[in-house]
C-alpha cells in the first residue's frame, strides 16, 4: 500500500532506544493565503526538539509530504535528495541535544488518512479533520510515528475567519490576520503518542456544557446541526465520567473533552486524546431510528471514554498489545452501559453482535492469537478484527470472572498510576492483576491470548424414568487444527417452562422459561462432570454459559433445543435469548442446522423477542442466511416467507416503535416479485404506509435502492430522489444505488470507476463497492471473478490502506458461492509475490465461499 513508510517493529525498537523526544511545535496553514480555504495541499512547518543517547548516530524521521521546502538539523540544512514519503527522512550525525526544523507541503486526504478535506453539498463548506491511527500523522507533520516516542505538541493553525478549530488542548488565543483569516494558537499538551493527537478545523456547530470541572463540547456540521440531540450525548459522557472516575482510581486529567462529529469517515470513532471524532452517519440521525442505533452510539462513546485512560494515559509499548487497547474500551464500554446508563442488557448485545464477530474472524483460516507479534505496521493494519475486539474482550470478562471484580479493579487502579503518561505492556498489567488477586495468571494468558479458534461446550444429559438427571457433563471441543482445550468459568443455568397466572393482562397465558437454579462451575478438559446436578428434577432447558462468562460456542441438548424451538422468546432475560439465539446461528454457519430450519425458527421466535438489537440483529442475519447459505434453488421461497412475516409484523407492532421499524427495513430487503409494487407506492405516496411508519430520508433511499436492485426503477428515481436530498447522506445513497443498476453496462461502468488510476473519495468508494453486488444479481457480477482476482493485487499496491483494505474485503465475490470462486482464489494464492496482509484478505474471503458451500449442501439435504 501506498503513501507512508511501513515500519518495522525492529527499526521502531531501535529507536526507541536512541531517541527521547522531548517537543514538538506544529505550525499549520490551511488557507490560500487570502483567508480562504486551501485546496488540494497545505502547508506544515514542524519544530522537534529531541535528544539522542548516543551523539553522532544517525536516525530517520518519517515525513509523507508531498515536498520538503527546506529541513535543517541543529542549524545545518539536511541532504533532503534521498527523501520520499515511503523511505522517510534521514537525520545524521545527531548531537546528544537536536532541533530539527522540517517545512513540508502535504496533501489534503480524500481517504479518510491524515487529514481528510470534505466539502458539504448542502452549504459548500469545507471541513478538515484528521485521522493519525496507525501510523498517518507523518501525513500531516514530521514525527518519530511509533506509540512509545511519546512527546507533547504545541499546535497553531491558520485558518479562515469564521472556522472553528480544535484540537487536544484548549485555545490559547486567536490571532486576526491582515490578509485575512487568524492563526489559532493551542496550548501545550502533555505527553501522548503521535496517532492520539488531533486537529479539526471547519465552520463546526458547536454546543458545550461542564460537568464535574470537565469543559465538554459536542460539534457537527452546520448543516445537520438541527439534527444533534447534543442534550442526549451529553447525559451518556456525563454517565461515562462518573463511572470511570469512580472505578478507574484516577480522574480524567484533561481540562476539556470535545468529541467532534465529522463525515467520511472510515470507522465508527477515533480515540484522540480530549479530541475524540465519530462517524456522522452513526451519531447523529437525521431519520428515525431504532433504540439499537442509540445504544450502539452510547457504546461508541464510552468505548473511546475508556480509551482516555486505557490507550492513551497509559499506552501499548508496540502494536502487539493492539488488542488490550481495543478489547480493553471494548470490554468497559459495554460494562459501564450496562451498570451505568439505561441499556442495562448491554451484555447481551455485546454477544449477539460483537462476539458472533469474534467467533466468525477466529473461525478463519486466517485467525491468529490475540495476542501476537506485529512484524511491521503493515500486518497492524489488517489486525483491526473481531479478535482483536471482540474475543480479547470476552477474554478480560472471562479474566475479570476469575479473579473478581474487585482484584481486577484494584490490579488497575495500580496499572494505570504507574505507568500513567508513560508505555506499557500486557505483562505489566498481569502483574499488577497477579499482585492485586494473588492469583497466578500466565497460565491463564497463554491458554487464551497465545493460542487461535474457540472451543465448543456440548452438554451430555442422561435423564432417568422418574425425570431426574442420573448423569451430566460437558464436553468441550476443539478444531483439529487448532486443538487447544481451555479452562473456562461457566454459568450453569436450569429453566423450567412455566405458565404465567393472572388474569388478563399482558402476561396471561404466557409461557415463560424461569430460572430455577444457576451454578458457576469450572469446566476443564475434554469431559467435566458435574455431579452437583445428579438427582435434580431435569429442566426443561440447560444453558451451558448462562450469563455469558466465557468464550466458547455453545450447544443445546435434545431436550433442551426442542423446547427452545418452540419458546424462545419464554426466557426473561435478553442474555438468556442472545444466548440461544447465538448457538442456532453458529450451528447453521457449521452446516448442523438447516437455512430453512433456522428461517423457520426465526419466523416463529422473533416476533415475541422483545430485545431491539437482537431483532435487528437477527434479522440481519436470515438475510444472510438466505443469500449465503440456502440452497439457491430454495431461497425465493425463504424470502418470500421473510418477506410476509415482515410485512405482517409492520401492521401488528406498535405504531411507531423501533421494532415496527426493524420489521420495515427487512421486509424492505427482503421483497420480491409483488412486494416491489407495495414499495414504490409507498415511496410516491400512492400507496398509505402503515400507521406509524414514518417514511424518511433513511427509508426512502432504501426502498429506491431495492427497487432499483430488482429492476423495478431506474436511474431516473434516483435523479429524482436526489434532487429532493442534496447532502452528503443523499449523495451518498445515490451512488450506492446507481451501483445497484442490474445492467451489464452500468456494472462495467462501476468497475471502471473503482478500479480506475484515480482515486475515489472515501465515502463513493464504499457506496460503489457496497452496491456493486446485490444477492439477486448474480449472474450479473459472475464475470467478475476474474477480473477481481486480476486487478486486486494493483490495487492494493497504488492505493492508501483503507481504500485497499476495502477493495479486498467488499470486491472479494462473496456472492458467487461456487467452486469456481474457490478455484479462482486458490490460484491466485498460488503465487508467492502478493503481501502477507492481501493474502490474509483473500484467504478469509475464500473462507466464507467454502463454509456458504458446506451451509448450502446441508439445506439442500434437508
Amino acid at each position: 500500500m501506498a503513501g507512508v513508510r511501513n515500519l518495522t517493529q525492529a527499526e521502531a525498537v531501535e529507536r526507541a532506544g536512541l531517541l527521547e523526544v522531548d517537543g514538538y511545535e506544529i505550525v499549520l496553514d490551511l488557507t490560500d493565503g487570502a483567508g480562504n480555504p486551501g485546496e488540494g495541499t497545505f502547508r506544515s512547518t514542524t519544530t522537534v526538539q529531541f535528544r539522542c543517547a548516543r551523539p553522532g548516530a544517525s536516525t530517520f524521521i518519517e515525513v509523507a509530504a508531498e515536498s520538503i521546502r527546506a529541513a535543517t538539523l541543529n542549524g545545518r540544512p539536511v541532504d533532503t535528495s534521498g527523501w520520499t514519503a515511503e523511505r522517510g527522512l534521514t537525520l545524521p550525525e545527531l548531537a546528544a541535544t537536536n532541533t530539527l526544523v522540517v517545512d513540508a507541503t502535504f496533501a489534503y486526504s480524500n481517504s479518510g488518512q491524515g487529514l481528510h478535506r470534505s466539502v458539504d453539498p448542502v452549504d459548500g463548506e469545507v471541513y478538515l479533520y484528521s485521522q493519525f491511527e496507525t501510523t498517518d500523522a507523518q501525513r500531516v507533520f514530521a514525527c518519530f510515528d511509533q506509540p512509545d516516542l511519546k512527546s507533547v505538541y504545541t499546535w497553531r493553525a491558520t485558518v479562515p475567519a469564521h472556522w472553528r478549530v480544535v484540537s487536544n488542548m484548549p485555545v490559547e488565543r486567536e490571532e486576526p490576520l491582515p490578509a485575512g483569516g487568524k492563526t489559532v494558537h493551542f496550548g501545550q499538551s502533555p505527553r501522548m503518542s503521535t496517532y492520539v493527537t488531533a486537529l479539526c478545523a471547519g465552520p463546526y456547530h458547536e454546543v458545550r456544557e461542564q460537568h464535574d470541572g470537565i469543559d465538554l463540547g459536542v460539534l457537527c456540521r452546520r448543516s445537520v446541526a438541527a439534527h444533534l440531540d447534543a442534550d442526549q450525548v451529553f447525559e451518556v459522557t456525563r454517565q461515562g465520567f462518573d463511572f470511570f472516575h469512580r472505578n478507574f482510581g484516577m480522574r480524567y486529567p484533561l481540562a476539556k473533552y470535545d468529541q467532534v462529529v465529522v463525515p467520511e469517515f472510515n470507522a465508527l470513532a477515533m480515540e484522540n486524546f480530549g479530541c475524540v471524532v465519530n462517524a456522522e452517519p452513526q451519531f447523529v440521525f437525521r431519520s428515525t431510528v431504532t433504540d439499537a442505533e442509540y445504544e450502539q452510539r452510547a457504546n461508541v462513546i464510552l468505548h473511546e471514554m475508556a480509551h482516555m485512560w486505557f490507550g492513551n494515559l497509559v499506552t501499548m509499548r508496540w502494536w502487539n498489545d493492539l488488542w488490550l487497547n481495543e478489547s480493553f474500551a471494548e470490554w468497559a464500554s459495554h460494562w459501564c452501559n450496562s451498570e451505568a446508563t439505561r441499556f442495562t442488557d448491554a451484555w447481551s448485545t455485546f454477544l449477539s453482535v460483537r462476539k458472533n464477530w469474534g467467533y466468525r474472524q477466529d473461525q478463519l483460516s486466517s485467525t491468529h492469537p490475540v495476542y501476537c507479534e506485529m512484524p511491521d505496521v503493515a500486518a497492524v493494519e489488517v489486525n483491526f478484527d473481531g479478535i482483536t475486539y471482540a474475543k480479547g474482550a470476552a477474554v478480560l470478562k472471562q479474566l475479570v470472572a476469575y479473579v473478581g471484580m474487585g482484584s481486577f479493579l484494584a490490579g488497575l487502579q495500580a496499572y494505570f498510576r504507574r505507568y500513567a503518561w508513560g508505555n506499557a505492556t500486557f505483562d505489566d498489567l498481569l502483574t499488577e492483576l497477579e499482585s492485586a488477586s494473588g492469583l497466578p495468571l500466565r497460565k491463564f494468558a497463554a491458554q487464551w491470548l497465545e493460542t487461535s479458534q474457540v472451543n465448543s461446550l456440548r452438554p451430555i444429559v442422561e435423564i432417568g424414568p422418574d425425570g431426574r438427571y442420573t448423569a451430566v457433563s460437558v464436553r468441550q471441543d476443539a478444531p483439529a487444527e487448532h486443538p487447544t482445550l481451555r479452562t473456562h468459568r461457566i454459568g450453569v443455568g436450569l429453566y423450567d417452562l412455566e405458565r404465567a397466572g393472572g388474569e388478563g393482562g399482558q402476561d396471561s397465558g404466557r409461557e415463560r422459561l424461569v430460572r430455577r437454579q444457576l451454578l458457576e462451575v469450572t469446566v476443564d478438559g475434554e469431559r467435566t462432570d458435574l455431579p452437583e446436578l445428579v438427582g435434580l428434577p431435569a429442566a426443561d432447558v440447560l444453558l451451558l454459559n448462562d450469563e455469558d462468562l466465557t468464550y466458547a460456542k455453545l450447544r443445546l441438548d435434545e431436550r433442551s433445543l426442542r423446547t427452545v424451538v418452540r419458546h424462545i422468546g419464554g426466557f426473561d432475560k435478553a442474555l438468556a435469548r442472545s444466548l440461544c439465539w447465538t448457538a442456532a446461528w453458529d450451528m447453521l454457519r457449521d452446516a448442523e442446522m438447516s437455512a430453512r430450519d433456522y428461517l423457520a425458527l426465526v419466523l416463529g421466535g422473533l416476533p415475541a423477542e422483545r430485545d431491539i438489537t437482537l431483532v435487528g440483529n437477527t434479522l440481519r442475519q436470515a438475510a444472510g442466511a438466505l443469500t449465503f447459505y440456502a440452497d439457491p434453488a430454495w431461497a425465493p421461497t425463504g424470502w418470500a416467507a421473510l418477506a410476509r412475516a415482515a410485512r405482517a409484523e409492520v401492521d401488528s407492532a406498535e405504531p411507531g416503535s423501533g421494532f415496527q421499524l426493524a420489521w420495515a427495513r427487512a421486509y424492505i430487503s427482503a421483497a420480491r416479485g409483488d412486494d416491489l409494487d407495495e414499495l414504490r407506492g409507498w415511496l410516491d405516496g400512492t400507496v398509505q404506509p402503515p400507521a406509524g411508519l414514518t417514511i424518511d430520508s433513511e427509508l426512502r433511499w432504501a426502498l429506491v435502492q431495492a427497487l432499483v436492485a430488482s429492476g423495478a426503477a431506474d436511474e431516473a428515481l434516483i435523479d429524482a430522489e436526489l434532487a429532493a436530498d442534496r447532502t452528503a447522506d443523499g449523495e451518498r445513497a445515490a451512488a450506492q444505488a446507481r451501483a445497484l443498476v442490474p445492467t451489464p453496462e452500468a456494472k462495467a461502468a462501476v468497475w471502471r470507476q473503482i478500479t480506475g488510476p484515480d482515486p475515489l473519495p472515501n465515502w463513493q468508494h464504499r457506496a460503489l463497492l457496497l452496491g456493486f453486488q446485490h444477492p439477486t444479481q448474480v449472474a450479473l457480477t459472475e464475470p467478475y471473478v476474474a477480473k477481481f482476482h486480476e486487478v486486486v493485487a494493483d490495487i492494493w499496491a497504488r492505493r492508501d490502506n483503507e481504500p485497499a483494505q476495502e477493495f479486498a474485503v467488499l470486491g472479494y465475490p462473496s456472492y458467487q458461492v461456487s467452486e469456481a470462486t474457490v478455484a479462482a482464489t486458490d490460484a491466485w494464492l498460488a503465487a508467492d509475490s502478493h503481501p502477507a496482509p492481501l493474502r490474509r484478505l483473500l484467504m478469509e474471503g475464500k473462507d466464507g465461499v467454502v463454509r456458504a458451500l458446506r451451509a448450502r449442501a446441508a439445506d439442500r439435504a434437508a
